[in-house]
């Protein structure tokens, strides 16, 4: 019997290709760079399963264009790039990755608050630079992390893991989303649930960890950002549309919030000229996941769904 083929958009760990390849027929449409279009639809008229990356579009002219394709098997926690509609109607079976990558998401959020409020960036260039002239008591001041009031849109995985990190700080912990926790995870976390406005209205910190859906699309805008403490930043490790990119650009140049920690964007890789001239902004090139750890255990987990999917039994991680 032949072996399923399966098609990766683009290279990964080489022990995860290994792994693949063991007991699949494996094609990768390219080592690095952007997918076509037309590649994907290509890959998916010959695969019995596709293994996108999260920037990869995976729409209905791709999930259509050949009778073999029957699961995609999302290499992201994250979903949005998949038609799940389309591919329901089509039979097709989705996968994806979470909480492998929890952790380190979380650590780099903790990486973007510290290096953001303690002006790690603008530090480490003087550092470089040989300018610098010596400790002195008004050089580089920053913002205070421990004792401030931290505010978690999107409580799951991440969210909590975050929520967790900052109990090491003293912080004050309000979250809010659509479904509030129990008692009992809140007493955990040590967290209060608050009305989204008056979470933007009180934290030194606002983080962001919502999957990006039609509800959530711009949920942070001019209105959110102005509702916010001239002393507060936004922290953005979720999906770049969750925050209106524009809004966030005007509000930071006319210094309406001091300063926000970037890892996702609106239109990747495209990052605004203007954001990135910007001095109160930490940018960041979409690394939440990028641990050797974590993206092995990403491609370990796409391959439990495989073998489980093409073993006759129900994907660990099935979304569709």
């Amino acid at each position: 019997m032949s072996r399923p083929i399966v098609y990766l958009t683009q290279e990964v760990h080489k022990d995860v290709i290994k792994l693949i390849r063991s007991r699949f027929t494996l094609r990768i449409i390219r080592k690095s760079g952007p997918r076509s279009m037309e590649s994907l639809r290509s890959a998916a008229r010959k695969a019995d399963a596709l293994v996108p990356m999260l920037q990869d579009r995976i729409d209905q002219t791709v999930l259509s264009a050949g009778k073999r394709l029957k699961i995609v098997a999302n290499y992201a926690v994250g979903v949005n790039n998949i038609d799940l509609s389309a591919a329901k109607n089509a039979g097709i079976v989705v996968t994806n990755t979470p909480g492998v990558l929890t952790d380190a998401t979380a650590d780099l959020t903790m990486a973007l608050i510290l290096g953001l409020m303690r002006r790690l960036s603008d530090g480490e260039r003087l550092a470089r630079s040989g300018r610098w002239k010596g400790w002195g008591p008004t050089e580089l001041l920053g913002l205070h992390v421990t004792g401030k009031t931290i505010g978690i849109i999107g409580m799951g995985r991440i969210g909590q893991a975050v929520a967790e990190r900052m109990k090491g700080f003293r912080a004050r912990i309000l979250y809010w989303q659509r479904t509030r926790l129990s008692h009992e995870e809140e007493g955990r976390l040590l967290a209060e649930y608050v009305p989204i406005d008056r979470l933007l209205a009180k934290a030194d910190i606002v983080t962001l960890h919502t999957p990006l859906t039609g509800n959530t699309h711009h949920l942070i805008g001019k209105k959110e950002i102005s509702r916010m403490k001239r002393s507060a930043i936004l922290v953005n490790t979720s999906r770049g549309p969750v925050v209106d990119e524009k809004a966030l650009i005007e509000a930071l140049a006319k210094r309406r919030i001091w300063g926000a920690g970037l890892d996702v964007y609106e239109e990747e890789p495209k990052i605004p000229l203007r954001l990135r001239r910007l001095p109160n902004v930490l940018l960041l090139p979409h690394l939440g996941s990028a641990t050797e750890e974590t993206r092995i255990a990403m491609g370990m987990l796409v391959f439990e769904n495989l073998t489980a999917f093409f073993s006759g039994q129900e994907p660990l991680t099935r979304v569709v």
